[in-house]
């Protein structure tokens, strides 16, 4: 296990009482309402807030426990982090901040910059050295913030929503980008963010935090099917399909062809939220719905006046009812059902 951390902190009113295990190779995805103390967790892995009790160890060497009186000042940690406004120096050149913390941690000048221009070279950026931060696109400076994040060759890389200010038409082809380079990184990942996609592209495990404590975790898969709140399921119960937009029709792996609206074509997401579909006992016959799958019911589980019921088939999916739907349709498990959903109720973004 890379990082194993027991957070206990109180900072205001918010009182931080957590625990994350991740593994090298590992991505962990912190996702939770504003003030769930996400970021709060980063900082204490960084060692920018001291914790009050607990430990945090990474590789087998203790960064932070009061109790022993340990504590390691951040650029001691080997550990690089990308903020959401990505904080970049503007009175430096890009080349100058990704060598930024090689030279805290007291590499030689010429060798931090040397090293600082093979990671521009990895992200793309090898002609904008000399460039100040302030000319740099949202894109370019959320790459150059993962670059000087990087460059250390940290065991622990932490993500604060880093694509939470890009702009949507950027956001997949960053995405994209960033998937790569936490693809061929060896160490532990935490990465918060609030979008669920992002979890689903870039995490192996989420953990969803609520009131400074976790509440659930598991693969994104799990969570989706089972989530243990009203607010777990309005976030990540989602349904996420991968495949390709062909002659304006979704692709998804595996064969199934799904009507929607506007996308462009290539590879691509499609969100269906649980919400937006229709079930019933046979195929709507005047349903304006232009996407009906027949299917099975795996599952019906009630979250207060909301119904969630799994649905296998083709297209295996999730679909949220009311209660008086369930009543009406007496759906068991078993029970052979149609799933329906417009084409405009479906999200699809280039993957």
């Amino acid at each position: 296990m890379s990082l194993a951390a027991e957070l206990l902190l109180r900072l205001g009113t918010l009182h931080l009482d957590a625990s994350l295990h991740v593994a090298d190779g590992e991505v962990l995805a912190l996702l939770g309402p504003n003030g769930a103390g996400k970021s709060t967790a980063l900082r204490t892995l960084a060692g920018l807030s001291p914790l009050d009790a607990g430990s945090i160890v990474l590789d087998g060497i203790v960064l932070d426990d009061p109790v022993r009186g340990i504590f390691l000042d951040p650029n001691r940690r080997s550990v690089g982090m990308v903020f959401q406004d990505h904080l970049l120096f503007d009175r430096m050149r890009v080349l100058d901040n990704v060598a930024f913390g090689l030279r805290a941690r007291r590499t030689p000048r010429d060798e931090a910059r040397t090293r600082a221009r093979e990671w521009l070279e990895r992200v793309d950026l090898a002609d904008f050295e000399d460039v100040r931060p302030r000319e740099l696109s949202g894109g370019q400076a959320q790459r150059v913030a993962l670059a000087r994040a990087l460059a250390p060759d940290p065991r622990l890389l932490l993500l604060d929503e880093p694509l939470a200010a890009l702009d949507a038409g950027i956001r997949a082809e960053v995405r994209r980008g960033l998937r790569r380079h936490l693809d061929s990184f060896g160490g532990a990942c935490v990465l918060v963010t609030h979008d669920p996609v992002d979890a689903w592209m870039l995490a192996d495990r989420v953990a969803v935090m609520e009131a400074g404590r976790i509440v659930q975790s598991g693969t994104t898969a799990d969570v989706t099917a089972r989530p243990r709140s009203r607010w777990v399921a309005d976030l990540v119960g989602v349904n996420l399909l991968v495949g390709s937009v062909q002659g304006g029709t979704f692709v998804a792996d595996g064969g199934v062809v799904i009507a929607v609206a506007d996308a462009a074509p290539g590879p691509s997401l499609a969100v269906i939220r649980p919400r937006s579909i229709i079930v019933s006992r046979s195929a709507p016959a005047d349903s304006s719905a232009r996407n009906c799958w027949p299917g099975t019911v795996t599952g019906v589980d009630r979250l207060g006046d909301r119904v969630r019921v799994g649905i296998d088939g083709a297209l295996p999916l999730v679909a949220e009812i009311t209660v008086e739907a369930l009543e009406e349709l007496s759906l068991v498990p078993g029970d052979a059902v149609h799933a329906s959903v417009k084409a405009t109720e479906i999200e699809v973004s280039p993957a």
